[in-house]
């Protein structure tokens, strides 16, 4: 009797290529039998030179699609055990399938750089558990690393109720909002959530908007909790990130703090997912894989059967109509926590007023007299640089970049022309490069020029300025936050880096110097932006027991839905923006996806649109409403011409299954025709 030679297994394996397919190989010759699994990284040969990379096996199988003997064979598994549950797995899938992303690109973004990019590097095979006083310095070591330090703040009624609502939903999944006025202790509520899991051992999983609110709300949780604390963010190292991904993998870091490259951190034992300001469009990725990291992550508390907590003082609209269907439990905190109160709000019309680096003398007298009481100032700009225009008086010339249709922005202390949209940086001209006019004029206010003006004005007072310019090196937000904080500066102006979510309990005065421009812009979102704007700026006034007073100046007092955001409030301001949506039918009302295409002429990247719109969307106008094809608003970006075209369903089902039968042929002839083309799939910028 002869022995059946045994059937090798097929692996499929995801790999990051832009290709919506997976790959089939055979399993690696390795003198110690090793059992495949899905969610391991395996190392393969790839292309015809047999370039070596990272997959991961998604599935193992017994049949393929092509001849046994022309499948490769892979070179190692990387990995003794999956990086990735099965539940995460799904995620994963899912997300590419939502998105119309290559699945081994969402896994590439899943993966710390480490894991992606070295065959060498391996998770740790005995994770060595970490004392608090490892992790978080500030802490004295203790026998037990979830000793919880008795809470510091009281909590209110609302915030009770919150805080029991979701941990009585410990273990299903629910999606709560938290929907609390500026300063109103959400972060309280935060902490006090964690605390149960902490007890327990499982863990929790915080995502915030921006690397910049992170230091703070890390120093709170450490505050309160002697135990790891994973941080993730892209501003870590690489060996940073990877730590701290191993830490929440392995279960090491009970709490796990983030952006949106943290929604797909693998935990041990997931207990509660929190999205603290779940309103800001950083959560969107916007180039590559451009998923949601609020929506994906709802996704994945359903999945993982758990909790998830939307924390803002802006709820989106798409939020508060999932609010309005009963899919989502509205948690309010009406009141500011403590002795604090609601700041006094005043509008300054500013109409044939002579204005200095955008600020009014009205303005200027208020800021005078808050320095004299010894409060601080805060002053909204969100316009980085010294001007957004350099223009010739003489000819009209204006400074353009040559890669964008847009201007450069004066930077007069570095004497440079920068473009803020493809980081092109000139040196400035010193005379008009079209007539030899030599008396170049800066046109327009940014925070470089305010800066200026608040010298001239406030020799003696400190001033700080925070925007992208000055918080370039490491360290340097945290450190100038810290400087707000201890009261070391009097005057502090940026754009909207410190717009939301920091706590300055001196700050008296809180001015808006300039929102006019969402008030007409050509993206349908812009008033929401703007209301979520004023309503966050003015939360940073009147935070501790100083009464706050906030200014805003415009040219349009009367237009009437920045008089409801201002005199009614946020939620009845959205609720009007909401009842605009639906009668045009725009999202949350309808789902939308972006089609954008590049190439070196905008004809062609016209026509490459057009004949998808004829050849796919023909038949289907009764489901589809279809704008365009037409020129980008920016038409020209990075040297290339760029258009879109947007298609918009009644039905998310309709259009995600709309896509998954066009995309394959939309790819294929994008490949005969040699052109750029992405989806966004709910697009949240049109730019």
């Amino acid at each position: 009797m002869t022995n059946t030679p045994r059937k090798l297994p097929i692996l499929k394996i995801a790999i990051p290529v832009p290709l919506r397919q997976l790959f089939d190989y055979l399993p690696p010759n390795t003198e110690v039998a090793q059992q495949p699994r899905p969610g391991m990284r395996v190392l393969v040969p790839f292309g015809n030179h047999n370039q070596k990379k990272i997959g991961v096996i998604v599935s193992i199988s017994e049949e393929s699609d092509y001849p046994i003997e022309k499948l490769k064979q892979a070179y190692a598994y990387l990995d003794k055990e999956p990086l990735f549950s099965l539940t995460l797995l799904d995620l994963i899938l899912w997300a590419s399938r939502y998105y119309q992303c290559p699945l081994g690109e969402v896994f590439e973004a899943a993966l710390p750089n480490r894991l992606r990019k070295n065959a060498k590097e391996k998770p740790l095979k005995k994770p060595v558990k970490l004392n608090a006083l490892e992790l978080n310095p500030t802490f004295l070591e203790k026998k037990e690393i979830t000793t919880i330090e008795p809470p510091k703040f009281t909590l209110n009624s609302a915030q009770r109720e919150a805080v029991t609502a979701v941990q009585n939903s410990f273990g299903k999944f629910k999606t709560f909002v938290l929907d609390g006025v500026t300063g109103s202790g959400k972060t309280e509520v935060y902490l006090q959530i964690a605390a149960r899991l902490v007890e327990t051992g499982q863990q929790a999983l915080v995502l915030v908007p921006e690397i910049g609110l992170t230091p703070q709300l890390v120093k709170r949780f450490e505050e309160r909790f002697s135990v790891p604390i994973a941080v993730l963010n892209s501003s870590l190292s690489e060996k940073k990130r990877f730590e701290a991904w191993e830490n929440a993998r392995t279960g090491i870091a009970p709490i796990v703090i983030g952006t949106r490259l943290a929604a797909f951190v693998p935990l041990k034992s997931p207990g509660v997912f929190i999205i603290d300001e779940e309103h800001d469009s950083s959560f969107k990725q916007q180039d590559g894989f451009r998923y949601h990291a609020r929506d994906l992550l709802i996704m994945r508390a359903s999945l993982e059967k758990c909790p998830i907590l939307l924390g803002s003082a802006t709820p989106s609209l798409e939020t508060l109509h999932n609010i309005h269907l009963g899919r989502f439990q509205h948690l309010k905190l009406p009141l500011r926590a403590g002795n604090a109160s609601v700041p006094v709000l005043q509008v300054l019309d500013i109409r044939h007023k002579k204005l200095e680096a955008g600020m009014s003398a009205q303005l200027i007298v208020k800021m005078r007299e808050h320095l004299t009481e010894k409060g601080q100032i805060l002053l909204f700009l969100n316009r980085r640089g010294f001007a957004p225009q350099l223009m010739c008086f003489s000819c009209g010339w204006v400074a353009q970049c040559k890669n964008c249709d847009a201007r450069m922005t004066l930077h007069y202390k570095l004497q440079q022309l920068h473009c803020h949209h493809c980081e092109t940086v000139i040196p400035l001209y010193p005379e008009c490069p079209s007539c030899n006019y030599k008396d170049l004029k800066p046109i327009g206010v940014g925070t470089e020029r305010l800066e200026t003006a608040l010298q001239k004005h406030f020799p003696n007072e400190t001033i700080i300025r925070i925007d992208r310019d000055t918080t370039r090196k490491k360290d340097s937000f945290k450190e100038t936050i810290d400087c707000i904080r201890n009261n070391e500066a009097s005057i502090l102006l940026g754009t909207q880096m410190i717009a939301k979510g920091h706590h300055f309990p001196n700050v008296t005065l809180v001015a808006i110097l300039d929102i006019d421009q969402a008030l007409f812009s050509i993206d349908f979102r812009s008033l929401e932006k703007m209301g979520q704007l004023i309503t966050q700026v003015a939360g940073r006034s009147g935070r501790a027991e100083r009464k706050g007073q906030v200014i805003l100046q415009t040219c349009h007092p009367e237009n009437p839905l920045l008089k409801k955001v201002l005199e009614e409030g946020y939620l009845s301001f959205a609720n009007a923006l909401l009842q605009e949506r639906r009668a045009t039918r725009l999202p949350p009302y309808s789902y939308q996806v972006l089609m954008r295409s590049e190439a070196n002429t905008l004809d062609r990247a016209l026509n490459f649109l057009s004949s998808i719109k004829q050849q796919y969307f023909q038949s289907t106008t009764t489901k589809f409403k279809l704008l365009g094809p037409i020129p980008a608003p920016m038409e020209r970006r990075l040297g290339k011409y760029r258009a879109q075209l947007l298609f918009q369903a009644p039905e998310r089902n309709f259009i995600q299954k709309w896509l998954q039968h066009i995309v394959p042929q939309i790819e294929a002839e994008a490949q005969t025709k040699r052109i750029r083309w992405s989806l966004d799939v709910d697009p949240i910028d049109m730019y």
